[in-house]
């Protein structure tokens, strides 16, 4: 197996200490890639810069003004939780590049996966719109373009807050399916079970709202019920993952009750459906674990499972969720 990975220092040029986004993150994950069993099996891949006019496809010109005008002008703030610093137009755009560059590496097989260790994040960008700690949102962006080639995509995010801006980037498409399991109710309020889609996209956006204490148990309950089955029938031509680690049970932002392996777990799960898997680093502020739940998905990728001595109580309760979500979706598919 062929695991790509990108990853560049400049990215540590988006900063803000005491922002827990900050670039400290990528740095200790470094340091565990580094250590790892595999390390000199991975390729590493400088970023390219994503072109401007690729922005205009999935962001509005007034959003993207907004971050150009910032960050040539020094460090700021969008919102109360999103920083922009000197030089994010360009930082932010080498980010979203790099994904792309990655997934057409492993659509057009010159890489079996990929994992795209970038900041910022994306998820929570919307069309006209930069919150929640993301700038442009990376994985619609590359969602978008493979879409271009025919290509169909399903983007599973397991972040423990909902990628609002990518529901909604792709909520009235058949092309582009989303799926997420996250905690609820909880940052940005959205991703209720009865936002399936709208137009000929209804059925292709699947959300699995969980409560504070669901775990590995619950999750892998639901991707064999739900997720799954669901993703085998739309039979996508490549998987992108928004790889939020916040999931995890120990993290400061979350909720939820995950644990280190469970995360390459859930990359064996969807391998079974399509190995063509690219990963983006999205959320996961626990300095001391982030690097191990990576290291559990890029160990899956290059088929050397790792394990970490790492456990969590859980509340395994889900039924209710997935009850929901079958009288939400089966008209769609058989679940």
């Amino acid at each position: 197996m062929t695991t790509q990975i990108v990853y560049s220092d400049d990215f540590s040029k988006h900063n803000s200490i005491g922002h827990p986004e900050n670039a400290e993150r990528l740095i200790v994950m470094m340091n565990e890639v580094k250590k790892s069993s595999f390390y000199n099996e991975l390729k590493f891949v400088e970023p390219e810069l994503l072109p401007e006019e690729t922005l205009f496809s999935v962001h509005s010109n007034e959003m993207i003004q907004q971050i150009k005008d910032i960050s040539s002008q020094g460090n700021s703030w969008i919102d109360m939780d999103t920083y922009v610093c000197e030089s994010d137009y360009e930082t932010a755009r080498l980010a979203a590049g790099g994904l792309l560059q990655l997934c057409k590496n492993v659509l057009h097989e010159k890489s079996d996966n990929a994992f795209a260790l970038v900041r910022p994040p994306g998820h929570h960008a919307t069309r006209d719109r930069s919150m929640g700690f993301c700038l442009f949102n990376n994985v619609a962006i590359s969602a978008n373009e493979i879409s271009k080639e025919g290509k169909k995509i399903l983007i599973f995010d397991h972040d423990v807050h909902h990628g609002n801006g990518t529901q909604y980037i792709f909520y009235d498409r058949k092309d582009v399916m989303y799926q997420s399991i996250h905690l609820f109710p909880h940052y940005p309020g959205t991703g209720d079970i009865s936002e399936i889609g709208t137009g000929v996209g209804q059925g292709y956006t699947v959300n699995a709202p969980l409560i504070h204490g669901n775990g590995n148990n619950a999750v892998s309950k639901l991707l064999d019920e739900i997720f799954l089955p669901i993703a085998k029938q739309f039979s996508p031509d490549i998987i992108l993952i928004s790889s939020g680690f916040d999931s995890h049970h120990s993290d400061i932002l979350g909720g939820l009750k995950l644990t280190s392996d469970f995360f390459g777990e859930m990359i064996a799960k969807l391998q079974e459906i399509q190995p063509k898997i690219v990963c983006t680093l999205e959320g996961g502020y626990n300095l001391n674990w982030i690097g191990k739940c990576l290291i559990s998905q890029l160990g899956q990728m290059v088929s050397q499972p790792v394990t970490f001595d790492d456990s969590a109580i859980e509340d395994t309760d889900v039924e209710p969720v997935i009850d929901k979500i079958r009288n939400e979706l089966n008209k769609y598919w058989k679940i």
